[in-house]
């Protein structure tokens, strides 16, 4: 399954926007209203639930400075990957684009796709905010 969000632009130039997202704690600041907990593990993963949703832990896989990261599950149960690029869009302004990878199978990928299309444009959108 493959979702992603449409670019969004940033009032911020992408090493800033990538120091922002590097740094897991600013994560609470981009999650949905119905974030149950948020929870700082290490500087390299992050637990977060959503009302009414299982406790997700997402760890950081890999990264290119200033233009890509990439998080993904902590966990082998359900294999997925978030994926957020960056681009210049100017010497203060950048684009951010999200998307996100996960192999479920066609009853969990209908289960999931709503909420986590939701929860991707929340991110989105919260960080044109910054």
């Amino acid at each position: 399954m493959y979702i992603e969000t449409s670019k969004n632009k940033v009032a911020k130039s992408a090493p800033e926007v990538f120091e922002f997202l590097t740094d897991f704690n600013n994560f609470e600041r981009l999650m949905p209203d119905s974030v149950a907990k948020f929870e700082l593990l290490s500087e390299d993963s992050f637990v977060f639930a959503l009302k009414g949703m299982p406790e997700i832990v997402l760890e950081r896989k890999e990264q290119q400075p200033h233009s890509k990261l990439i998080l993904g599950a902590a966990s082998d149960k359900l294999p997925f990957s978030l994926n957020i690029d960056i681009s210049a869009a100017g010497e203060q302004e950048s684009e951010v684009q999200w998307s996100f990878e996960g192999e479920f199978n066609a009853m969990m990928a209908m289960m999931v796709k709503t909420p986590i299309t939701n929860f991707m444009n929340t991110l989105s959108e919260k960080l044109v905010d910054i």
